[in-house]
């Protein structure tokens, strides 16, 4: 199915002619639960990899708290979906016993010290093909992103924790059919499921942060006078998505020119992906798209998830995660900046 954005309450860009030459194309991924394959694009499903090309990993910290398996996360989410679609009667338990006694299980994790040493295979988070995210900026000769990370708390700032793989679709031969997982994830909330995407591209404009003081003035008077709120419908569109602008900053200043650079040149970066917490919220209801409407809180067959957090990654505190790649080599590790 498709999903398709609302039209925009104004037409800003033609209220305000200045800001029509700020406007970006923007691709709005819509991650839906599903089954996808080798060589679709997705969130959190398997990547189309050259079976004899190294997985990408990384040495992390030495976590405090308890760990969880890969296996152990899947299993609470699909007891607890399963216990969400069987009827239940009043002041009946949403688990069973045996359950309970499985998420308790669960819930109490693994002892940090059983983390070995060493670095760590990283796990799948996107695959993008140029023919499904045009927005992109594709090196010449590719044609396919690959986004990896580890699920730990180390995915902001630019180490080797989240990595980017750009390739040709084509020139892959032998597809690596069991890829290595980490034994251990520190954040349950940074394993994705599986969703295949709808992608749609959106016109957005700049957020507040990036406008230069007139224009941001003339904006705030021209919004005033409307009652329309730029931030929420006219901005920046929500949840997970590839190019456009980069997402508003929420708890925090928005980052420096310290922040904003390679970490490994020192060149120029620019918005590449934008991970969100939720493709929609109080605040931005105006871009749910029209498909997901006021019946659809719930994904069909997936109760325990709601509408508008199917990937079930979730950022801090229900931030986003900026993704930034290097100007002058896309290879470089990405920039991540929690806003």
């Amino acid at each position: 199915m498709t999903r398709t954005t609302p039209p925009r309450p104004w037409d800003v860009a033609a209220e305000l002619a200045e800001l029509a030459a700020y406007a970006r194309t923007a691709t709005r991924l819509h991650p839906r639960p599903g089954a996808p394959g080798v060589h679709d694009s997705s969130v959190g499903g398997p990547l189309l990899w050259p079976a004899d090309e190294p997985w990408p990993v990384h040495a992390p910290h030495r976590p405090c708290g308890p760990l969880s398996t890969l296996d152990d996360i899947r299993t609470r989410r699909g007891l607890l979906t399963m216990a969400w679609q069987r009827p239940r009667g009043p002041r009946e338990n949403l688990l069973t016993k045996p359950e309970q006694e499985i998420v308790d299980r669960i819930q109490a994790g693994y002892a940090p010290e059983l983390l070995p040493r060493g670095p760590l295979p990283l796990i799948p988070l996107a695959q993008l093909h140029a023919r499904d995210v045009p927005t992109l900026p594709f090196p010449e000769g590719t044609d396919l992103l690959q986004v990896l990370w580890l699920p730990f708390d180390e995915i902001e700032g630019a180490s080797a924790a989240v990595q980017l793989r750009w390739r040709r679709a084509s020139d892959v031969g032998e597809v690596l059919e069991r890829p290595p997982v980490p034994p251990y994830a520190e954040q349950s909330d940074h394993v994705p499921e599986p969703c295949v995407l709808h992608p749609e591209q959106v016109r957005e404009f700049p957020p507040h942060h990036l406008l230069d003081e007139p224009l941001e003035q003339r904006l705030g008077t021209w919004a005033k006078e409307r009652s329309a709120d730029y931030t929420s419908d006219l901005s920046v569109a929500p949840g997970w998505k590839a190019g456009g602008w980069p997402a508003r900053f929420t708890f925090r200043d928005p980052a420096g020119s310290d922040e904003l650079r390679c970490g490994q040149c020192g060149g120029p970066v620019e918005a590449l992906l934008t991970v969100d917490s939720s493709e929609w919220d109080g605040a931005t209801g105006s871009w749910r798209p029209l498909e997901d409407g006021e019946d659809a809180e719930k994904p069909a067959g997936h109760p325990y998830r709601t509408a508008h957090a199917p990937t079930m990654v979730t950022v801090g505190r229900g931030y986003t995660l900026q993704f930034y790649y290097c100007v002058g080599d896309p290879a470089h590790l990405p920039v991540t900046i929690m806003q």
